[in-house]
């Protein structure tokens, strides 16, 4: 078997490429060569939940602070990625979060599928749920609003 020449100048740009972006992970494949990087960062593995329809989350109650517009709000936790956005950690499991739950800054509220990669969303500061806006296994947008904590 020929020991394969690895190209040091594109892996130095492909880790600036991820260290550039929301991304965790590249992966590049040319032939017999085939490269991934990826950071720890938020990164969890596990697989997404496919094998039977996801229950609805039960609608958040109208608060006063989601009755104005969650781009508004400060305590509004907006999406980092395009993906889809998990409420459990896996099928069986209860939702991370539920409205009126007391989270603490750090703590894992949501789950992010971008590109096969499950990426953890944390509460930026500690506080109560006020309303969640996303149902589990929900396709989502880049800085749409997913959370009000306050």
């Amino acid at each position: 078997m020929a020991k394969m020449q690895v190209d040091t100048k594109l892996i130095r740009e492909l880790a600036d490429m991820l260290n550039d972006t929301d991304l965790t992970e590249i992966e590049v494949e040319d032939g017999d060569l085939k490269i991934k990087l990826s950071r720890g960062g938020n990164m969890v593995q596990m697989a997404p939940a496919v094998a039977a329809a996801p229950a609805p989350v039960a609608a958040a109650p109208a608060a006063p602070a989601a009755e104005a517009e969650p781009a508004d709000h400060p305590g509004t936790v907006f999406s980092p990625m395009v993906g889809t956005v998990y409420t459990s950690p896996d099928p069986d499991s209860a939702a991370f979060i539920k409205v009126g739950d007391t989270v603490s800054a750090g703590q894992t509220i949501l789950i992010v599928e971008a590109m096969k990669v499950m990426n953890q969303i944390h509460a930026a500061n500690g506080g109560t749920v006020k309303a969640i806006f996303v149902e589990n296994a929900q396709p989502i947008e880049y800085g749409e609003a997913l959370v009000i904590i306050e």
